[in-house]
């Protein structure tokens, strides 16, 4: 790193850093304390930068500590100390060079979606019964790697498939940057292992659809309500009688662009037209999304978790224990542990491959 390029990164530091003591000033003056809105907006600015401006100030006390250390050592006199002095300069320049890694992460402009919770929509794709099987078993593996990390999960539609397992699952997520992480999720998730109903033992493929919608509110997507009709119809399937003899369930259309949402998993009405509106406003919001990404570059689209849904992200390999992302071109092991949540090292793999790849965009 040059000491130009260094000296560009301390100013915006040095800038995120007096914009956070701006933020902090603003939000206990009183006018501003008495708007709710207002205090929101300002907390979650301030929530963004605290983790930037926490590496820029661990920076700055190594560095201080490291130019003690360095003053020990022009000094010169008892052998003992300068070396001491020598282990502390070696020790703190290699966290430091970490320290001016992470800043050059913690600078590269965010994914306003990261702190978002999501909407995820799992769909068996090619192998009938058995992809069934894998997109329930996948449901399974998110329900457990949100509990691992402390979000919650709401199912919001089903679709079950009579012979097990499901043809659709929709559920929400939320926690903290819940988006930031399960949008790696995105894409075909394929399955290579010999079904419980195969005979003569031979291995099946079978595939599963995943898209990760960030959730929005009415600010970010409006919805012209003479745009929208709304279908109210007996729920079927899973349920009891209630489900079957009770109009709840709830369909809705927008107009204009064809677009869907179904919900009937609760005995209400009105909750069943709450979720749909949200699944309905989070896919409308993804949509602008895909089409403002098919305006921008190659370089840009091919980043990693760009959200193509017909894109081959993962291949589980149950006979040799190995799961493959293709996006990474890296293997790992452990199939049952994974599908019991414990995605976390996957996860990491393909943040620090992203974080790369957008360091030598941002480099170009």
């Amino acid at each position: 790193m040059t000491a130009s390029h260094l000296g560009s990164i301390e100013g915006k530091l040095r800038s995120a850093e007096t914009r956070f003591h701006e933020l902090e000033e603003l939000m206990a003056h009183p006018d501003v304390a008495n708007d709710h809105e207002k205090v929101q907006e300002l907390a979650k600015e301030r929530s963004n930068l605290e983790d930037t401006v926490g590496l820029f100030r661990q920076w700055r006390k190594l560095g201080g500590q490291r130019q003690d250390a360095q003053s020990i050592l022009d000094e010169g006199g008892d052998p003992a100390m300068i070396a001491l002095a020598q282990d502390e300069i070696d020790d703190l320049d290699d966290r430091l060079l970490k320290l001016r890694g992470d800043m050059e992460v913690a600078l590269l402009p965010q994914d306003p979606n990261d702190s978002r919770d999501v909407i995820v929509e799992v769909r068996a794709g090619a192998g009938g019964r058995e992809a069934a099987i894998f997109a329930a078993d996948l449901f399974r593996m998110y329900t457990r790697y949100a509990a691992l990390r402390r979000w919650e999960v709401e199912v919001l539609d089903t679709s079950h498939s009579d012979l097990g397992g499901f043809k659709e699952i929709v559920f929400e997520v939320s926690g903290k940057n819940v988006f930031s992480l399960m949008k790696f999720e995105r894409g075909v998730h394929r399955v290579q292992r010999v079904p419980v109903t195969e005979a003569m033992g031979r291995t099946h493929t079978s595939t599963a659809t995943v898209a990760v919608l960030p959730v929005v509110d009415e600010v970010d997507v409006h919805i012209n309500p003479d745009e929208l009709r709304i279908d109210i119809f007996h729920a079927g399937g899973h349920g009891g009688q209630n489900v079957n003899k009770v109009a709840t369930a709830v369909r809705m259309v927008h107009i204009p662009t064809g677009t869907v949402s179904i919900c009937q998993d609760e005995r209400s009405q009105f909750k069943n037209k709450q979720k749909a509106m949200a699944i309905l406003r989070a896919r409308l919001y993804e949509a602008e999304q895909t089409k403002r990404h098919g305006q921008i570059s190659q370089a840009r689209r091919a980043q990693i978790g760009s959200g193509d849904r017909s894109e081959k992200i993962r291949t589980y390999n149950v006979a040799q224990d190995r799961i493959s992302d293709h996006r990474i071109s890296q293997n790992f092991h452990g199939i049952q542990r994974v599908l019991d949540g414990e995605l976390a090292d996957i996860i990491v793999a393909l943040q620090q491959a992203e974080r790369v790849q957008r360091l030598a965009e941002d480099a170009c």
